[in-house]
């Protein structure tokens, strides 16, 4: 007989309390039962008592939020400091200047709109995705249990609880057999706390051994669920070093900015006497480029494509800034059952030791396997190969704990005689001098998992358990390896990532577990239980070996911090509760979809179709996503310094500022807008460096003062060469030629390694800036013409000095960075 059918046999008690639906709200807080109402029977809520709840709004209907609202999207994408800005000075110019020179707020419209179209695209996506994911608890009600949506759960529903099932509501507990509940992610402490009956519940724990039942007294708003499920699962933009380097740097434009364009607004309006439309005009023709607020947008149109990408590959991001952690990742750590190795186990062999009855130990172990109402992957293996005796009575359980390594059950075997067995571990139910050791190590050695049942002469409460326990049998089991593995294990070699297998299984058989999929450095194997407790010497031996059995989910989580300590970017897979502490401390944290409720709760990438294949994916967008943005930043940012100095040097020389807006419109379209789009959708394998300001800076500030001081030593030269009517206009063309060349040639830097599209890309650009200098209609929308031809050919001879000063910058960025790996904007390296 199983446990669960002896309690779902269980009526209420003769007299005992049930809720009276007339009496059991508390009028201040209408979601919370009271103290005195908490008891319900054991069959749970009936039909017509779960409809009365539902009728009075006591029901868990908070919506779980995986993204924003839609009109929280608006928002964020329109009202920002930005889109201010350019939107008074674009209002300015459509009452003072010709259309053609308000193009700049037309571009902010679309920019805007496609943030907003991508973003929509992605709560679709994850809206979509976290349904899937979403937790299905498993309420009594009529005396029957069945999983439900966490929304439909009622005030006082009879909650059912196993290993690794999280708490969704806050409640009380009812039922409880050996039940152990983790509260770390509510109270910081890592020991799990032995639950009884009467005990309190919050949601946000999890269940690590034993199980039971509990009242749900708080559900809605009023449960702590409802906070965490919002925070766990939101598309959220928080915290990344991309977005905060970002924001840096827009804040010391915004320094820059207010003091040049107070200079240039007194320098185009009063200290020239021209004419004053055309003076506004100009003036903000200099403002506009120094802000670079496509970075922005593209940022968050690559953050979310990446999203949709990996969704189609049913793969929910939680956190956006998962992306880029796992790009920076350079160690995985691996928990071998369920991310190396499938969920299934077969038993494949039964050694009786001692000369013991090999009947008799399968009848004892279709007992084990049937006192167990959830059983874990091992169990249910010999649930499958052994049946349970109809005459066998279990009449006490204890339930396998990750920490005790061992399960166990009291039997009446129905002739009268009694007996207590465990089953686990035979490295912990066996002294270390145990002859049966060496047998299961040569077991082990074949990538074999053993377990010892072994017959116990104390009770099971009893702390020496299994001190004088009996060996009786082996079970050897075989675990089944995921196909994918072995082609993953050799991905993350190919791409420089350490992988380190962590498990709580024995070291030999991890190790060869980990030798048959192919891991490199699978032979170096160390029992964790050796390891030493100090973080520095820890480090040492983690960077040493590659496989780790016998590991402790405290020692899970303080080998994560020991890689840390060095420097290292960690990612940690597992799907088992005992791999919760560690997921919680990795730099990212990513779980199984059939993992347990608490995996997934603290993960912030979760694998739905629980394949270990997806991770090349996730890791290969994330390096794409943040290389290609460090690469389109610089384009941006050097438009930014070279604007910033070009009217810095209009002040100083108090003249006209060369350009209208017309004019850098039709230069950052060609030489950023356009080309930024395709290069930040582009393959790039690089993992993401740190010092993201710093990169980008080293080579925008030299590109951007380069361009400046061309651009604004062709137009001086210009002002020499050109004179009477129409004299403005063509030093404005040939300063606008001199400009887009310098451009170019920074946007061909940018573009190396050069693939065939690459090249077209650049190419395109110039054919259609050549097409606006040759066709007359366009040449006259955006005021270029080039009058004669000694002054543009000037122009690009200047051009090509600027170009060859920019080649020599850059490589002695590269040299003066000697001992720095490239970035992804070197010329040594833009893959």
């Amino acid at each position: 007989m199983t446990q669960r059918a002896r309690i779902d046999a269980d009526g209420p008690e003769p007299g005992g309390p049930t809720i009276d639906a007339g009496s059991e709200l508390d009028p201040v807080h209408p979601m919370k039962l009271p103290r005195s109402a908490i008891a319900v029977p054991a069959t749970g809520l009936t039909t017509a008592e779960v409809a009365e709840r539902v009728a009075r709004g006591e029901v868990n209907d908070v919506p779980v939020r995986s993204s924003r609202s839609t009109t929280e999207i608006v928002r964020a994408n329109v009202f920002t400091r930005f889109n201010a800005i350019i939107g008074v000075l674009w209002a300015i110019m459509l009452l003072v200047a010709p259309i053609q020179d308000s193009l700049f707020g037309f571009v902010i419209i679309a920019n805007t709109g496609i943030g907003i179209i991508q973003e929509l695209r992605a709560k679709k996506t994850l809206d979509g995705l976290a349904v899937i994911g979403e937790a299905r608890p498993t309420v009594r009600r009529d005396g029957e249990a069945a999983e439900i949506s966490t929304s439909e759960i009622v005030l006082g529903d009879l909650v059912e609880l196993g290993p690794g099932d999280k708490v969704v509501v806050d409640g009380e507990v009812a039922e409880a057999d050996n039940m152990e509940i983790d509260e770390s992610l509510l109270t910081g402490e890592a020991d799990p706390v032995i639950k009884h009956p009467g005990d309190p519940v919050m949601s946000g724990s999890f269940v690590v051994a034993g199980g039971g039942a509990f009242t749900a007294t708080k559900v809605g708003r009023e449960a702590y669920a409802a906070q965490l499920a919002e925070e766990a699962s939101r598309f959220t933009l928080v915290h990344s070093e991309l977005r905060s380097g970002i924001s840096t740097i827009l804040k010391y434009v915004t320094w820059m900015m207010v003091p040049t364009s107070i200079g240039l607004i007194i320098s185009q309006l009063v200290v020239k006497n021209n004419n004053f439309k055309d003076s506004v005009a100009r003036t903000v023709g200099g403002i506009v480029p120094m802000i670079p607020e496509g970075l922005v947008l593209l940022t968050s149109v690559a953050f979310a494509i990446g999203v949709i990408r990996l969704g189609r590959k049913q793969c929910l991001v939680q956190e956006l800034p998962a992306i880029e952690g796992l790009a920076r990742v350079d160690v995985v750590c691996l928990d071998k059952t369920g991310t190396l190795t499938e969920g299934g186990m077969d038993v494949s062999e039964l050694r009786p030791l001692d000369g013991a009855d090999e009947t008799y130990i399968r009848k004892v172990l279709g007992a084990l396997g049937e006192s167990d109402p959830r059983p874990n992957a091992s169990l249910q293996a010999i649930i499958d190969a052994y049946p349970d005796s109809e005459e066998w009575r279990c009449t006490e359980s204890l339930p396998f704990s990750s920490a005790r390594k061992y399960s166990g059950a009291a039997f009446s075997e129905g002739d009268g005689d009694n007996s207590t067995w465990l089953l686990g571990a035979p490295d912990v139910l066996l002294p270390a001098a145990d002859p049966t050791l060496g047998e299961i190590g040569q077991l082990n050695e074949q990538g074999l998992r053993v377990l010892l049942l072994a017959r116990a002469a104390g009770d099971l409460d009893a702390a020496d358990v299994a001190a004088e326990a009996r060996p009786t049998a082996l079970v050897v089991l075989e675990q089944r390896l995921r196909p994918d593995a072995s082609d993953t294990l050799a991905y993350f070699a190919d791409q420089n990532v350490s992988a380190k297998v962590i498990s709580g299984d024995n070291a030999v058989s991890v190790s060869a577990v980990a030798g048959k999929l192919g891991l490199p450095g699978a032979a170096n194997t160390v029992d964790a239980r050796r390891l030493p407790a100090e973080q520095t010497r820890m480090a040492e031996a983690l960077d040493a070996n590659a496989v780790f059995g016998r590991v402790t989910p405290q020692q899970k989580r303080d080998m994560v911090g020991a890689l840390q300590s060095r420097g290292h970017t960690v990612a940690m897979t597992g799907d088992g509760v005992n791999d919760v502490l560690a997921l919680k401390d990795a730099d990212i944290g990513v779980s199984m979809g059939s993992g347990s409720e608490a995996t997934k709760a603290v993960a912030q990438i979760v694998l739905l179709d629980n394949s270990f294949a997806t991770l090349p994916s996730v890791v290969a967008e994330g390096r794409r996503v943040i290389g290609n943005i460090t690469r389109v930043a610089t384009l941006f940012l050097t438009k930014t310094v070279y604007s910033v100095l070009l009217a810095v040097l209009v002040v100083c020389s108090q003249v006209e500022y060369p350009f209208l807006p017309r004019h850098l419109t039709l230069l950052s379209t060609l030489t950023i807008g356009i080309p930024a789009f395709f290069l930040a959708l582009a393959p790039n394998k690089e993992r993401a460096q740190p010092n993201f300001v710093r990169r980008v800076m080293r080579y925008a500030i030299p590109a951007g003062a380069i361009a400046a001081a061309a651009t604004f030593a062709t137009y001086l030269l210009a002002r020499h060469y050109y004179s009477g009517p129409g004299a403005l206009d063509a030093e404005t063309s040939a300063a606008t030629l001199t400009l887009f060349l310098v451009s170019m040639w920074v946007l061909a830097i940018i573009a190396r390694p050069y693939t065939l599209w690459r090249v077209c890309l650049v190419a395109a650009m110039g054919v259609a800036f050549l097409i606006v200098l040759v066709v007359p209609w366009l040449q006259n929308f955006f005021a270029l013409k080039l009058v004669g031809t000694t002054m543009p050919w000037g122009a690009v001879a200047i051009a090509a000095a600027g170009a060859g000063l920019l080649e020599v910058a850059w490589r002695w960025v590269d040299r003066s960075c000697a001992g720095v790996r490239p970035t992804t904007n070197s010329p040594k390296n833009l893959g």
